[in-house]
């Protein structure tokens, strides 16, 4: 028993031939695909489990109990929504809108709670003055504590700093520092509270359990009762929509692969010499139908008169025909003349109905119901030469056959 015997030998090697290449597709995209577990991605997110992702920073919250959830929307939204309960994590996030810093303010003014990262977290903030630093650092920094609030009380804390705050109002409270220069703020803004780092170091997956790196996230994060927790993963651009993991390679091979397939099927279905089925056959208007919509034609257009035209030119051809001569020009009394030398029994109406049937076929202002009654009139004398036409056929057939009886007897 062959492969799917109910297919000819043509489509089955058509569909075998598909199906290996859509699985020499699917190998590929695997293959192409980026790697979670890769160390060369930098960017601090919640959904890299390399060195430097934040995977297992967003998994330790999840499993101690913080009701914490991603944020991949615009920020807009969660700042319509956000209260003295809200507390959101900018893990190194890039941006330079407006509206996100003015998102960000909003937070932070209904009494929001903010940790951000890095330069550009730093430039995110409201009042912030974050730079470049003086000297850049690749190995690890050991912070020392600078202040006397209890963030700077979280105890041995590594990072390797990318940039630096600008040291000058009293409100921005220094908690660490790194060779003199600031790498963990704090200060108060409108209701709320924002701690900025001088990079993400102590809470990507590398670094987390070195020291106490996780102390000092969980203090900057504040208390975990009462609040609900957004690590935000719209500003890490290409990580913002679900979609985004369609990216790359596998969105350009979809994107050749789709037309291609679309091409296969169209050619499946399309060698075929005729259709499957018959098309179905359109339904034909009913004869009263049609009248009704003659009639209401009529009646719309104002053309009462055109429609005793009409019939009394079908009566006099018909006529004519039936009193066996040709078609000619006649007027009501000639024609009415006509029929009473060959049917003398028509009824004795015919005269007058004709002659006024003939003054209606002019008279542009003729009302319906009288154009009705005349129309009317004439298909009656119609149907009364018709059936003595008939009658007169029977008489001749009944003569004939008894003047064939009387030749036989003789």
């Amino acid at each position: 028993m062959n492969f799917l015997s109910s297919l000819d030998a043509g489509d089955r090697r058509l569909l075998l031939w598909w199906v290996g290449i859509g699985l020499a597709l699917a190998v590929a995209t695997g293959w192409l695909l980026p790697d979670a577990n890769d160390n060369d991605q930098l960017t601090p997110s919640s959904y890299l489990a390399g060195q430097h992702g934040a995977r297992a920073a967003y998994e330790t919250l999840l499993r101690s109990g913080y009701q914490v959830e991603r944020w991949e929307r615009p920020l807009s939204e969660l700042a319509a929504t956000a209260g003295p309960d809200t507390v959101v994590i900018f893990a190194e996030p890039f941006t330079r809108e407006l509206s996100d810093i003015q998102a960000v303010r909003r937070i932070l003014e209904r009494g929001g709670r903010v940790l951000s990262t890095g330069f550009w977290g730093g430039f995110l903030l409201p009042g912030g003055a974050s730079g470049l630093p003086k000297e850049f650092t690749f190995a690890p920094c050991k912070l020392e504590p600078a202040g006397l609030d209890p963030l700077a009380n979280s105890g041995e804390v590594w990072m390797i700093p990318e940039a630096t705050w600008q040291v000058g109002n009293p409100a921005q409270h220094v908690e660490y520092s790194c060779a003199g220069q600031p790498a963990v703020v704090e200060y108060n803004w409108g209701k709320g509270r924002a701690v900025w780092w001088a990079s993400a170091t102590p809470l990507e997956n590398g670094s987390l359990a070195r020291a106490d790196n996780l102390d000092l996230l969980l203090n900057s994060l504040g208390p975990r009762a009462g609040h609900h927790f957004y690590w935000d993963e719209s500003l890490h651009g290409e990580m913002r929509p679900e979609w985004s993991y369609a990216e790359g390679p596998s969105l350009r091979l979809l994107q050749f692969g789709l037309p291609v397939l679309g091409l296969l099927v169209l050619l499946s279905f399309s060698r075929r010499s005729g259709p499957v089925r018959n098309a179905p056959l359109a339904p034909r208007t009913a004869p009263t139908e049609f009248l009704q919509a003659l009639g209401t034609l009529y009646r719309k257009a104002g053309a009462s008169s055109t429609a005793v035209a009409i019939a009394w030119e079908q009566f006099r051809r018909q006529s004519l025909r039936l009193c066996g001569l040709r078609d000619s020009r006649m007027n009501a009394a000639e024609l009415a003349a006509t029929i009473r030398r060959r049917f003398p029994e028509a009824d004795a109406t015919l005269e007058a109905d004709l002659a006024d049937c003939e003054e209606a076929a002019e008279d542009e202002e003729l009302q319906p119901h009288a154009a009705l009654k005349l129309t009317q009139k004439l298909h009656r004398h119609h149907e009364d030469l018709l059936d003595a036409v008939r009658r007169g056929r029977k008489q001749g057939r009944s003569t004939h056959t008894h003047s064939e009886k009387q030749e036989r007897a003789s």
